[in-house]
């Protein structure tokens, strides 16, 4: 059996890995997208109902028999889409379990709060020991649990670092809200959520990677550039409820009744994008095609996902939906 430097030696050709501390990680093999790729859009006035339709039009028997870890959007303990509703989460893990999932983390790392706090107060601890899913707290973690990822032409002066069991996962699953962003994100949906991952901090060490992605004019390509690390089995969007203004914590809101689900988080970006469009919302987020905005653009550099409105197809289920989805895709195909 291969102890855990031998395994990650193994997994990735042992690039800069010491005995102590942050360690430098290749990115995962990004997969090349398919031309067109799926988008689960379902109409609805019921969060879990809505999440396990849009599951069911899904191909997910890859989830069996996986050790997976699940970021969901625990930036703040504000209500939805401040943060994950709880009742998206229990609905996304009894998923996954269905599906076979050998083992769930949940794990988070909050930049408006205290991590422990915002999860205690979102009753994840609770939630764990009642549906049998593990947590993880990335403000506990110590040096030796993130790994460095740094690239030529990232964005990223000293690189990012993410936790140790992001990348040995053998998956990662998402959820995230529907919202625009109001400190230079200028949307935060799946590629955004990411940044969660990313160390603000690494104990023993004083630089602060978030001041530099804060602080940066290149802000939105870095943060799609955190997504290099990974490869999303599923990304579960919850748009019942979304801020068109403002965000992340709190926002105008409007009652948008959606669940997106699929595997790419560009395509499912940028439906989530024209979805805020089609309710109206801020310049930022309004001006250019959708594929222009930054986040998209780099992300389609990076090859994280499709390039493309025509590589989006919207699977419905219901007449609902699929009026929905034909007012979303003349929004994606059209500006």
């Amino acid at each position: 059996m291969m102890d855990r430097r031998t395994f990650l030696k193994a997994a990735f050709g042992g690039v800069g890995l010491t005995a102590a501390g942050p360690q430098l990680v290749a990115a995962r093999p990004i997969r090349p997208p398919v031309f067109k790729a799926p988008v689960a859009l379902v109409k609805t006035d019921d969060r879990v109902a809505g999440i396990k339709k849009a599951l069911e039009l899904l191909d997910l028997t890859g989830i069996k028999g996986k050790k997976l870890f699940l970021k969901p959007n625990f930036n703040s303990a504000d209500p939805a889409p401040g943060s994950t509703h709880p009742d998206t989460l229990s609905a996304l893990v009894e998923a996954l379990q269905t599906r076979g999932a050998a083992r769930i983390t949940v794990g988070d790392r909050s930049g408006m709060g205290d991590t422990r706090q915002v999860m205690a107060r979102k009753e994840i601890f609770r939630m764990a020991e009642e549906l049998g899913f593990e947590s993880m707290v990335f403000d506990e973690l110590e040096a030796d649990d993130w790994l460095i990822r740094q690239f030529s032409g990232s964005h990223w002066a000293q690189g990012f670092a993410v936790p140790r069991a992001v990348v040995e996962a053998d998956g990662v699953v998402q959820t995230c809200c529907l919202k625009t962003h109001r400190h230079g994100g200028h949307f935060t949906l799946s590629l955004k959520n990411s940044v969660g991952l990313a160390a603000k901090q690494i104990p023993g060490q004083s630089y602060n990677y978030m001041s530099e992605l804060h602080s940066s004019p290149h802000q939105r390509r870095m943060i799609a550039e955190i997504n290099t690390v990974y490869q999303p089995d599923l990304v579960v969007l919850d748009g019942m409820t979304a801020f068109v203004e403002g965000g992340p914590a709190r926002g105008k809101k409007v009652q948008a009744n959606l669940i997106l689900a699929g595997t790419d988080r560009v395509a499912l970006d940028a439906v989530g994008v024209a979805v805020l469009r089609h309710f109206g919302t801020t310049p930022e987020v309004s001006q250019g095609a959708v594929f222009e905005q930054e986040q998209l653009a780099r992300a389609v550099e990076l090859r994280l996902g499709v390039g493309g409105p025509d590589q989006i197809e919207l699977i419905t289920a219901d007449p609902a939906s699929a009026a929905y989805a034909r007012q979303i895709m003349d929004i994606l195909l059209n500006e």
